[in-house]
């Protein structure tokens, strides 16, 4: 059954319209909601998606360059340089320079809807996290996406974070070409993985979109989290490959629920990654 949300046309902007934004924003505006795509130079955008030129870095005009009247607003984003201060300036700054931009133009109590990674959790030894975890992040990404989360968090309007895992889907291929290229698997603690198929987080971002009432935060995963030596061993060989070599590690990740996502009713196209890769062969023939 279709909510309320899903049924009236809504006017939804994708902050960070890339690849995954631009597949949701078609899906959305298919559905007839009228959608806008956010980024520096958005003209080559589809037909579908209304182009919204603005840097969230720079622009101190935001707020006049933002649509008027919107419903929901989705935040995308991908750091410019995949360091402290690229992640610093993407996700803080520029969630922040959102936020007030959205305030001045008279869009404030939009639902916002925050992609953000389960790396805030940091190593847990191979436990057990979901949304009641506390993040204790290791790394320079985790700690600035956890800060952006608590400006998401601060928004006026409704907010929804979303904490995707791994993503692979086609041309996200870095686990087959590591396993080709020989890369060894830690198997002293195991070390364990989790990951989340491209069409499954097209499908969670409109999901929690068209919610009536979703929580705060949410987990996107598969169902299946497992060992990095079991992954490989897999792929190896389906692909023809020999089976990666052991190591031993120091730390040994983190296996994240996705219950809570399951009981928003959200059903996973690829619940497992013995049902996703295979779609990646065929492509690679």
């Amino acid at each position: 059954m279709m909510t309320a949300r899903q049924r009236t046309p809504q006017r939804i902007l994708i902050v960070g319209c890339g690849r995954i934004g631009t597949r949701l924003g078609l899906q959305l505006a298919a559905a007839g909601h009228t959608v806008f795509g956010l980024r520096r130079q958005p003209y080559s955008l589809p037909q579908a998606i209304i182009p919204c030129a603005a840097d969230l870095d720079n622009d101190t005009d935001l707020g006049e360059r933002l649509p008027a009247a919107l419903d929901q607003v989705y935040v995308i984003l991908t750091p410019s340089q995949y360091d402290d201060d690229g992640y610093r300036r993407r996700y803080v700054d520029g969630l922040a320079n959102l936020r007030g931009a959205l305030e001045s133009s008279g869009n404030a109590g939009v639902r916002l809807i925050f992609v953000s990674s389960t790396g805030v959790y940091g190593e847990n030894a191979g436990a057990w996290v979901d949304e009641d975890t506390p993040p204790q992040p290791t790394r320079f990404s985790g700690k600035r996406l956890l800060e952006a989360e608590a400006i998401a968090a601060r928004h006026p309007g409704e907010h929804v974070i979303i904490r995707f895992a791994g993503i692979y889907g086609p041309g996200r291929e870095s686990l087959l070409r590591r396993i080709e290229a020989g890369s060894t698997c830690q198997a002293d603690p195991p070390r364990y993985t989790n990951r989340i198929h491209e069409d499954d987080c097209v499908g969670v971002l409109a999901h929690l979109g068209g919610m009536d009432r979703p929580s705060t935060l949410y987990l996107g995963v598969d169902d299946r989290p497992c060992s990095q030596c079991e992954i490989m061993d897999w792929l190896a060989a389906a692909i023809g490959a020999e089976p990666p070599e052991r190591t031993a590690g120091d730390a040994g990740g983190r296996r994240c629920s996705n219950q809570r996502l399951r009981e928003s009713g959200y059903a996973l196209v690829y619940p497992d990654y013995r049902r996703g890769y295979p779609s990646l062969f065929a492509e690679r023939r």
